[in-house]
């Protein structure tokens, strides 16, 4: 008779990014992008038609450009959105302790799996998980369908573990703290003229089918994202406007200072306004020195370090700009650690009480 597990810890903590391929090679890449672009919350457009566009046209040349430039970050430990995680989960554990929580990286999309997370999770006892989507801000295609994944495995185990989500956090203090502290000496040390906080895009679609008024508030004026309301409160773009006046407060950046843009857009029917489009008009503004902030992410990752520290400065030189400096994001810097322990300790009674009797990790 095989000896029960165990039980090493009560309470697991699974960290939910939103995937890599697992190498940059084009096969790999591949069906990453297969799979990422097939979830129905990502393209939310008739099953067939989504096969026709991804298996038709995205994926007959998409991997091969994907693929280089996946080769342009991937280091020696690899994909730094997979160690960048990896980082965090180490000192998320140390901070917790690891008799209370066990904590665990998962992707959306690819290795490591969020089925595997959660048999380990399993086969060590552990049925009672906090589960963080390390989205700051809400989307359907992020936030959401990291929620229905989740929920999807644990309900294909034979016992299914008790669940609860950690809210998007985008303007928790915590989280915002940790920002500041990862991007004050930096942009204490470069001097910028002008700060871009730069969000992932997404379709206007997405946003305008977040709205709760039916159709009357999002995307409908000029000051439709300057506050939370009822209306908006599942919007994207809203939480992003709120993000960036969370980080420029603790920052002391005036209003004229920085701006909000977003990045990685695939056509120009989605969200305004662009990095792009902006960082291509600044130096005939005459602001020749940007800092771009990323805080829709917190980890490094494809978008930050290639699209906007090799790609976007690149072109924002050769629109005769001086420099631009891609300012890291959270990662696992000891003020994040500290900051998503804070955050878990609100959700989680047992992990409030450790929180508060371990020191902080902090080194800032």
């Amino acid at each position: 008779m095989t000896p029960a597990p165990t039980k090493t810890a009560k309470i697991g903590v699974l960290l939910v990014n939103l995937g890599t391929p697992d190498s940059p090679d084009v096969a790999d890449v591949r069906r990453y992008l297969g799979e990422f672009l097939m979830d129905p919350r990502v393209i939310d457009i008739p099953a067939a038609a989504r096969w026709a566009l991804v298996h038709g046209i995205i994926l007959r040349t998409r991997p091969r450009k994907s693929a280089a430039a996946y080769r342009e970050v991937w280091g020696e430990r690899g994909s730094p959105l997979r160690y960048h995680g990896l980082d965090l989960v180490a000192g998320l554990r140390d901070r917790l302790g690891p008799r209370v929580a066990d904590v665990a990286l998962a992707m959306r999309y690819q290795n490591p799996s969020i089925r595997s997370a959660l048999e380990a999770f399993a086969d060590r006892a552990i049925d009672d998980v906090v589960v963080v989507p390390l989205f700051p801000q809400y989307s359907q295609a992020a936030w959401a369908s990291a929620y229905d994944e989740v929920v999807l495995q644990a309900g294909r185990l034979r016992n299914v573990p008790t669940l609860r989500f950690v809210p998007p956090f985008y303007d928790h203090p915590a989280f915002l703290d940790a920002v500041a502290v990862v991007a004050e000496p930096a942009l204490a040390r470069f001097g910028p003229e002008r700060v871009l906080m730069s969000f992932h895009g997404l379709p206007n679609t997405h946003i305008r089918r977040s709205d709760a008024s039916g159709g009357d508030h999002c995307l409908r004026g000029v000051g439709c994202c300057e506050a939370i309301q009822e209306v908006n409160r599942f919007c994207y773009r809203a939480q992003c406007f709120a993000t960036a006046r969370g980080i420029a407060k603790r920052l002391r950046l005036s209003e004229g200072m920085f701006e909000v843009t977003f990045q990685s857009r695939l056509t120009r029917n989605w969200i305004e306004p662009f990095t792009d489009v902006r960082l291509a008009q600044l130096p005939a503004e005459g602001v020749r020195r940007v800092a771009v902030l990323c805080p829709s992410f917190v980890a490094d990752c494809l978008e930050t370090l290639e699209e906007v520290g090799l790609r976007a400065a690149a072109s924002f030189t050769e629109a005769g700009g001086d420099e631009l400096l891609a300012v890291p994001c959270v990662n696992a810097d000891p003020a994040w650690v500290s900051g998503l322990a804070q955050i878990l300790a609100e959700r989680e009674p047992l992990l409030a009480t450790l929180a508060e009797a371990r020191p902080s990790g902090a080194a800032h």
